[in-house]
């Protein structure tokens, strides 16, 4: 019979033991009197063997944690047979990769598994001299924590409208809202709501979008200010500068007089309203926002 600290650890979970740094030199094989194994939940070989989770009542291995934990479960290989039986154990790190088991008896062997990066299904696999096979499924999920986080880049005009990149700094899939606001020399010149756009944006992934803007002015200097947010509390904003001049139409020195007032114009404007020095419009500002 199983002492009472033999059963425990038989019954190791894998979703309730984190070790750091683990040594498998520590780890030791148990070979006991085969007890009642439930059929349901061993997967066979063959007639004589089979394998199965420690402790019954679990059809495969499930692990959860942050990514790099390192987990500890225990395998248990059955031979009902009459004649020993060796088998090559693979899929994790084990304490003894070749175990030999007697008649009639059950091995519990320790082995350990490191959460990855991402969720992962593999199996346990056990193959004896003969090269039958016994698999049990391995389910890694790593638990990382929901961060909600967007980007604003590369805002600029183009002739067909406002170019934007969006990127999705978090660990979340987003559903990103904008909201355009363009100021001109008298005023707001463009101001939509937000709406949700119709695209989604995956962790670390990068879009590059227009919004139409078919009605710009032909003369006029702008402030451009895209908005844009998503659930979970990200936000980011970004800003640009323009000027509209009909060189076509314009007359030369006339021309350049207008576009030269309207410029000044928009600087003194923009003093009055940030009491700072004057800018160059035109160009694109550098953006900050949540960094990964």
């Amino acid at each position: 019979m199983l002492s009472a600290a033999t059963r425990a650890l038989s019954r190791l979970s894998l979703s309730g033991l984190s070790l750091s740094g683990f040594s498998l030199a520590g780890l030791s094989l148990l070979v006991v009197l085969v007890g009642p194994v439930p059929s349901a939940v061993a997967v066979s070989a063959a007639d004589g063997w089979s394998v199965a989770p420690s402790g019954g009542g679990r059809p495969a291995f499930y692990a959860e944690g942050a990514p790099g934990t390192v987990l500890q479960d225990t395998l248990s290989v059955t031979n009902r047979g009459t004649e020993p039986v060796t088998v090559r154990l693979s899929g994790a790190a084990f304490a003894q990769g070749t175990v030999r088991v007697p008649a009639r008896t059950r091995a519990d062997v320790p082995f350990t598994v490191t959460v990855p990066d991402r969720d992962r299904t593999g199996a346990i696999v056990a193959r004896d001299t003969a090269g039958r096979t016994g698999r049990v499924p391995l389910h890694l999920r790593s638990a990382v924590p929901d961060l909600s986080a967007l980007t604003v880049e590369h805002l600029s005009l183009r002739p067909d409208g406002i170019a934007y990149e969006l990127v999705n700094r978090g660990t979340t899939t987003l559903a990103p809202r904008l909201a355009v606001r363009v100021d001109g020399l008298l005023g707001p010149v463009l101001e939509r709501a937000p709406r949700t756009l119709p695209v989604e944006l995956p962790p670390g992934r990068r879009l590059r979008l227009t919004e139409p803007w078919p009605d710009r002015p032909a003369l006029d200097a702008v402030d451009v200010r895209l908005t844009v947010t998503a659930a979970g509390g990200a936000r980011d904003t970004a800003r640009t500068s323009a000027r509209f001049v009909p060189w076509g139409t314009a007359a030369g020195a006339g021309g350049a007089a207008l576009s030269a007032g309207a410029f000044l114009a928009v600087r003194r404007r923009r003093r009055r309203r940030s009491g700072r020095g004057p800018e160059s419009p035109g160009t694109d500002v550098e953006l900050t926002g949540a960094m990964t």
